[in-house]
């Protein structure tokens, strides 16, 4: 199984596809990076889904630091990412931290004609 990678913030509409992409029984596990005004609101009941709060009001190399320090350890190859809620900056982070974590990425996404899908 492969572990999944995302962005939960803002846009709106956002939070619905990305669940849709969250609730695949693909995941062994799920990392959501969040501000921490969307971390304190988000709840779920699935037991693999962990929530890794941050301060999107600090510089990119800092917020880059955080992602890594949050998903330092719990990734190993290739991991799902999703990029559909969030900012661009908040995107950078992520992808900067995984690949400085030595993770492969793959994105993935969910359509209502397709289901989910990797892009």
């Amino acid at each position: 199984m492969t572990d999944l990678v995302a962005c939960l913030s803002t846009g709106k509409g956002t939070w619905g596809p990305l669940m849709k992409v969250v609730e695949s029984p693909s995941w062994e596990n799920v990392f959501l990076v969040a501000p921490t005004f969307f971390a304190q609101k988000f709840q779920t009941m699935r037991k693999n889904v962990q929530v890794i709060p941050i301060d999107d009001t600090k510089e990119l190399p800092e917020l880059i630091k955080d992602v890594q320090a949050g998903l330092s350890g719990k990734l190993f190859g290739d991991v799902a990412v999703n990029f559909s809620s969030g900012s661009g900056k908040e995107h950078m982070a992520i992808l900067a931290a995984l690949l400085k974590c030595g993770c492969g990425i793959r994105l993935v996404a969910h359509t209502d004609a397709t289901g989910l899908q990797e892009l």
